[in-house]
């Protein structure tokens, strides 16, 4: 199948924000309520949990909330309160520089991956993220230079909490350095297990493993994939090949691998590049965020470049295939402009 990768430029919620909530809905609503409407948190527990752990979030939620239609249901999945679960594959690690930089491969199914790159300034603070339900944080950085990123767990449990991408907004939003940005890590309960790589302008990082049954443990490892008790999941753990890719990040580090753009290029290639699509663990995407500078997406033989002085909105189309990840069209972002 083909995935359309769109970049979008929005500074406040707008129509442009409305059209891309209307384009994806239909698939979420659908994921929303697959274990039954009333499996979900009802609206007025969903926006308590929000207001009670995320406040500053409130004013956005609802201009979003409004912009959705107002309905019980949609505000209800907006909060991202108690949400079904799901799981990614991914891989992401701190190069300290110079310059420092957060990479990251994200491995998904490409049926359901969102492929929207945000940049928005919701809250005075720019923004450019890599969104997840529809107004969520995969991977991204702010203009303060604060980089974020999640990767799964790898933990069956599930309980009371935030799926992890709107915390990562709440971040990015509300937070300038690593500190701050692990104080909210501490303090907001996510629903699932995941594994959180953040890096700030001063290049400070940290690994935090957040998990709805226990305290978020902070590890000064600037590195990460998909476990953190590697028993807990064994098949999970082994099928997605989450200790192996972590050992060869780590050799890498430990070693040397030349300069960043060599350090990058791994990203490029097995074992950190998946094409286990159709098990929906195959690389969709390769994030490289440089706090301060911006944020640059790659695929094989191509990179498409953002930063808050210079963002191209437009469309680029990828055809994920196991065994050859190329874009269909690997010269130009621009060449099948859809966005205004």
């Amino acid at each position: 199948m083909e995935l359309k990768f769109e970049a979008i430029a929005e500074d406040l919620p707008g129509t442009k924000w409305q059209g891309h909530f209307r384009s994806a809905w239909p698939d979420y609503q659908r994921w929303f309520l697959q274990e039954g409407e009333h499996a979900r948190p009802y609206y007025l527990s969903s926006v308590r949990a929000l207001r009670d752990h995320m406040p500053e979030l409130m004013p956005t939620y609802e201009r979003l909330a409004e912009l959705a239609g107002g309905g019980d249901l949609e505000a209800r999945f907006l909060s991202l309160y108690c949400p079904p679960p799901y799981l990614t594959g991914c891989s992401q690690a701190v190069w300290s520089g110079p310059p420092p930089l957060l990479v990251r491969n994200y491995d998904y199914s490409p049926r359901l991956c969102e492929a929207t790159i945000m940049k928005t300034a919701w809250n005075g603070r720019g923004v450019i993220a890599m969104s997840d339900c529809i107004w969520g944080v995969l991977d991204g950085v702010n203009a303060d230079g604060l980089a974020v990123s999640l990767s799964f767990g790898g933990l069956k449990v599930v309980g009371e909490g935030f799926g992890v991408p709107i915390v990562l907004r709440y971040v990015l939003e509300f937070c300038t350095t690593l500190n701050e940005a692990v104080k909210v890590l501490e303090r907001v309960p996510c629903h699932m297990a995941y594994n959180v790589t953040l890096l700030d302008r001063g290049g400070a990082y940290a690994t935090v493993y957040v998990a709805p049954d226990r305290p978020a443990q902070v590890l000064d490892q600037p590195y990460c994939t998909n476990h953190q008790d590697r028993t807990d999941w064994e098949p999970y753990v082994r099928a997605s090949g989450s200790v192996e890719r972590e050992q060869f990040i780590a050799a890498r580090l430990r070693d040397g691998a030349g300069d960043a753009e060599s350090f990058v290029g791994e990203f490029l290639r097995p074992p950190l590049y998946s094409t286990a699509y159709a098990r929906g663990f195959g690389t969709l995407y390769t994030a490289v965020y440089e706090p301060g500078a911006g944020a640059n997406y790659l695929w094989p033989h191509f990179s498409w470049r953002q930063s808050f002085a210079s963002f191209t909105e437009g469309v680029h189309r990828v055809r994920p295939q196991p065994g050859n990840e190329l874009p269909v069209d690997p010269t130009s972002p621009s060449t099948d402009q859809e966005a205004s």
